[in-house]
């Protein structure tokens, strides 16, 4: 059956790094041709984003006992109109039955519906591993968090399916750098948060294998020792890459900019920390157990608490955020939603190879509007 050319749509875009234009021509399902031209571009086009970290999506919970897998199925394919083309489903703390019981279902799901698959690269487990002090734990349930236990781990990895790729744990908790030097032998990019560790404690789990900071300057007390803190300690150590969430409440702009010049591009990626209102609309919504509230202001907050619990960040609005922060230009922030993540978990063994993913998009006024995601010949939306 031919393609009925009033549904073919072509756009003129620069590759946002090297500003070579292509006209790229698709229709509903398919890339037709992308082609190499000479022409006045419409927009711009880098790699689809890569988002390390998110428990939710669309008004969807990863974390609740009774997510469905077609409601997973819908969180994953809403990521796609705003640029996010691959995402680690990200499951925090909670019991050994409830992690496996949802690390199976996410499993299965991926495995009945492999066009979502191909968008899923694995996930991502954050705790029970971590601090049990207050702040430092955040919105974790203190019932569940200990020390690092081989047999918690390999439970949660046999229900995933093997498809755990990142792990968050604070490295001084009873076992933890034991357990970074299993999980980099096992090809499992370990990452440090939700931690009051010293800057010795840090560099001992550099030694071990540790790669990356998750969510700098977050999980942990409002109120640290000024020198001797583990956001120094962490931003000090040039063996970590820092994942960073620019959504302007996590982190005041002056604190990106800062984190952006310390760690400069190479040792930068951008997250969103997403829980079910990215996506979705001002109201009420849960992570696991958890009641959330998110008003208008886009602030995910538990009632009564002053502790953050997620973001209603999306992956567009990152990479906006990230250039408007810290001066960056678009292509900088692009790779740090893109490029970097790829790069660390390829470093760490945790994934080979994957298709290629594009994002097309118009840059105006400082906002990304997305205009297309695709995944290698697929169309996986267009606006």
């Amino acid at each position: 059956m031919k393609n009925n050319t009033a549904d073919i749509r072509r756009i003129v875009a620069a590759h946002v790094r090297t500003g070579e234009t292509f006209e790229f021509s698709f229709d509903a399902v398919r890339l037709l041709e992308r082609r190499r031209v000479r022409a006045q571009a419409q927009a711009v086009f880098g790699p689809g984003f890569l988002d390390l970290q998110c428990n939710g999506y669309a008004g969807v919970d990863f974390n609740h006992p009774h997510v469905a897998p077609q409601q997973i199925v819908v969180a994953i394919r809403a990521m796609w109109r705003d640029g996010c083309a691959h995402v680690l489903p990200t499951l925090i703390t909670a019991s050994q039955e409830r992690l496996c019981t949802l690390f199976e279902r996410l499993a299965t799901t991926l495995k009945n519906h492999p066009e979502v698959a191909g968008a899923v690269p694995g996930f991502h487990l954050e705790g029970p591993f971590i601090s049990p002090i207050e702040g430092a734990r955040g919105a974790h349930p203190l019932a569940h968090v200990g020390a690092a236990s081989r047999k918690f781990w390999r439970e949660c990895q046999r229900a995933a399916g093997g498809s755990i790729k990142l792990v968050t744990v604070a490295p001084e908790v009873a076992g933890a750098i034991p357990f970074i030097r299993q999980l980099r032998k096992e090809g499992v990019l370990p990452a440090l948060g939700h931690t009051m560790a010293s800057s010795r404690i840090v560099a001992q789990a550099c030694d071990a294998g540790a790669m990356m900071t998750t969510h700098l300057g977050n999980g942990c007390p409002q109120m640290i020792q000024r020198h001797a803190n583990p956001i120094f300690a962490q931003l000090a150590e040039d063996r970590l890459v820092a994942s960073v969430i620019p959504d302007g409440v996590h982190l005041p702009p002056e604190v990106v900019r800062l984190f952006h010049r310390v760690k400069g591009p190479e040792r930068t990626v951008l997250v969103t920390d997403a829980m079910a209102a990215a996506g979705a609309p001002a109201g009420r919504y849960t992570i696991g157990d958890l009641d959330i509230e998110v008003g208008r202001d886009r602030v995910v907050r538990q009632p009564g608490s002053p502790n953050l619990a997620g973001s209603a960040l999306t992956m567009d609005r990152a990479v906006s955020e990230y250039v408007r922060m810290t001066g960056v230009p678009l292509a900088e922030a692009w790779d740090a939603a893109s490029v970097r993540p790829w790069e660390l978990l390829r470093r760490a063994g945790a994934v080979k190879r994957t298709e290629e993913s594009c994002v097309l998009g118009r840059w105006a006024d400082g906002k990304l509007e997305v205009l297309a995601t695709l995944r290698g010949k697929r169309v996986l939306w267009a606006k």
